[in-house]
């Protein structure tokens, strides 16, 4: 597989974008609102060009290489569909439209005009257009956003498919990591133009290197003093007395997964080290899971769980979890 090299500076209006990526496979940038997420996609699109540094692909520089010279297929967030074009004049305004339709499952929509079509077609249609250029490089601009939770689900597992089998250095970028771990080989975490850190999707969660990655790949997060001992002792803000495996000392910044927390409605014996007690304030269900506020705690566990603890009547639960599933990362 080709090896796309990123590796400049940008100015931006707020900082500087400094950014050094290697891209094999695909590589997710998640990140919140304004942290140069797009930039990044227009910089190696060949839109933006950088201060300092550049793009290479396998070794060739392409800087100086106007945009329409580079073998760069672009999904933007909206599409960006000629809106008086048909499907497969829209696909054939990139280049041969060959069986692209029908590999895209939209053959049948040949003669559609985009406003005709539901959100996933038109993500399609964007893709097979992308794909018709014969590209070097995939960039895919939030590709999921526009959709609704049921479609999302849906396409989420033919995009996956699509770029296992493309095979193209991929960079695609989103603000739902939940997206990003579900296609992207490795996931780069990017705040105000600087990446926190880069690994595995289960790598981050695993180890995240901060408290904003942790925060941001779905965790809870708790603000302690840490003191060592057998076990990290961590005092609580709100007083609460927690162990952690991890070693540290002072303030730092208690990371618990909502998966790895169990509920119990009365706090009887139990393996595991941590007990948060807590009234249940939200219950809301997210796909076949619940997810449960106690205290300063979500929790999530499955829908026959939650129906058996009553947890949607309020009151008081307990949330338990693990010492060697407690992580400690700095503030």
């Amino acid at each position: 597989m080709a090896r796309l090299l990123l590796h400049f500076g940008l100015p931006l209006r707020a900082f500087d974008l400094e950014l050094t990526l290697p891209v094999e496979g695909t590589v997710a940038l998640v990140g919140p609102s304004g942290a140069g997420k797009t930039s990044v996609l227009r910089v190696v699109a060949g839109l933006l060009e950088p201060a300092r540094g550049g793009v290479s692909l396998d070794g060739r520089s392409w800087n100086g290489v106007p945009p329409e010279r580079r073998r760069v297929g672009f999904v933007f967030q909206d599409y960006a569909l000629f809106p008086h074009l048909s499907v497969r004049a829209n696909v054939a305004f990139a280049g041969p439209v060959g069986d692209l339709l029908e590999r895209f499952g939209i053959a049948h929509l040949a003669a559609a005009r985009p406003r005709e079509l539901s959100g996933g077609e038109r993500q399609r249609v964007a893709l097979a257009r992308a794909v018709a250029r014969g590209p070097e490089v995939l960039l895919l601009d939030e590709p999921l956003a526009a959709l609704d939770a049921h479609t999302k689900a849906e396409v989420r597992g033919e995009l996956r498919e699509l770029l296992r089998e493309l095979a193209l250095p991929t960079l695609l970028v989103t603000h739902d990591y939940e997206d990003a771990a579900a296609l992207a080989d490795e996931v780069g975490v990017l705040v105000d133009g600087r990446l926190r850190q880069v690994a595995t999707p289960a790598e981050l969660v695993a180890r995240p290197a901060d408290a904003f990655v942790a925060s941001f790949t779905g965790a809870n997060l708790l603000r302690g003093r840490a003191r060592r001992g057998e076990l990290t002792e961590v005092t609580l803000e709100g007083g609460d007395l927690l162990f952690s495996t991890d070693d540290a000392e002072g303030e730092v910044g208690v990371v618990v997964y909502p998966w790895d927390i169990s509920l119990a409605r009365s706090h009887g014996d139990d393996s595991a080290q941590n007990v948060i007690r807590g009234e249940i304030g939200s219950v809301f269900e997210i796909g076949n899971r619940v997810r449960v506020r106690i205290g300063p705690v979500t929790a999530e566990v499955t829908a026959s769980s939650a129906e058996r603890l009553q947890l949607a009547r309020g009151g008081v639960a307990y949330a338990t979890f693990k010492a060697t599933g407690t992580r400690l990362v700095p503030l």
